[in-house]
């Protein structure tokens, strides 16, 4: 069928399949080498069809290529998940929205509570990475976690022992970090680890207090760290605290010790650093 009628058919338009064959994502069934005119099958309409309610539900382009490469069951999956975390963002920015009204209206409103804990001096085996993408920064927790696990060592009990990220600065397209990934050992058998590990770092980090924020969920969206940013702004100006030298960092409180159940579903915080009074 010509690309007018197929496009009647699949509830796409005719510059949307012309987009997609140049993607590669849905291409006709024959091209005329002559006028360079697109023609389909009646059989790619059930794909188009989905391709088109993917689309209406906001799908990215690069998601759906790999949902239509995916069996049923599996793609059924890739979808749930997607829409799983569509509606967590929906959320968080409705959150966002109903936080600027009040905010805009002179009303206080603090959408996360803020608490603060101790942090001792500490022992730390450090990977330092540019990163522009939060895989990036996955795949640096990963690295760093599967050197420990082949070579197990001592642990710190509690929060100053959870491994860490710290972001020194941004991370997305215009901004690579830089990332650290950062373990806590024994500051007594640190120098003896460090040599087990040739590829981190070992460096030492002063005692400190640390404003925190548990997040709500994993990951977290732009809307959420707008508003955890906020509500540390807001904390800190009631509580006239100000940050230290330290960058922010997320702890991963599923790595303290000692592991068990409850801790394993902790998730992470979000924590930043304060100066002493």
């Amino acid at each position: 069928m010509s690309i007018g009628e197929f496009a009647r058919l699949s509830r796409l338009s005719a510059k949307a399949l012309r987009l997609y064959d140049e993607l590669g994502l849905l291409p006709p069934a024959q091209v005329d080498p002559d006028s360079g005119y697109r023609w389909y099958a009646a059989g790619q309409l059930d794909n188009a069809r989905l391709v088109a309610s993917l689309r209406q539900i906001g799908v990215p382009l690069a998601q759906i290529q790999l949902i239509l490469s995916l069996e049923p069951e599996a793609a059924a999956a890739q979808v749930g998940a997607y829409w799983s975390g569509a509606e967590a963002d929906h959320g968080t920015r409705r959150d966002l929205a109903g936080y600027l009204v009040d905010r805009l209206a002179g009303k206080r409103n603090v959408m996360y509570e803020v608490k603060v804990r101790d942090i001792p001096a500490r022992s730390l085996l450090c990977l330092l990475r540019h990163a522009s993408t939060e895989q990036e920064v996955w795949d640096l927790g990963k690295e760093v976690i599967g050197m420990i696990k082949a070579h197990p060592t001592p642990r710190v009990d509690g929060i100053a022992g959870a491994a860490f990220l710290i972001y020194y600065g941004e991370v997305n397209q215009d901004s690579d970090g830089p990332v650290e990934f950062c373990w806590p050992v024994p500051q007594d058998l640190a120098g003896q680890l460090a040599a087990s590990f040739p590829g981190l770092t070992l460096r030492t980090e002063p005692a400190h207090q640390e404003a925190y924020i548990q997040l709500p969920q994993d990951p977290m969206t732009a809307a959420q760290e707008q508003l955890i940013g906020d509500s540390f702004t807001a904390w800190a100006a009631e509580q006239q605290r100000q940050s230290g030298d330290l960058p922010l960092r997320v702890t991963l409180l599923t790595t303290a010790a000692p592991v068990t159940d409850l801790s394993r579903r902790a998730g992470a915080d979000f924590a930043f650093p304060l100066r002493a009074r």
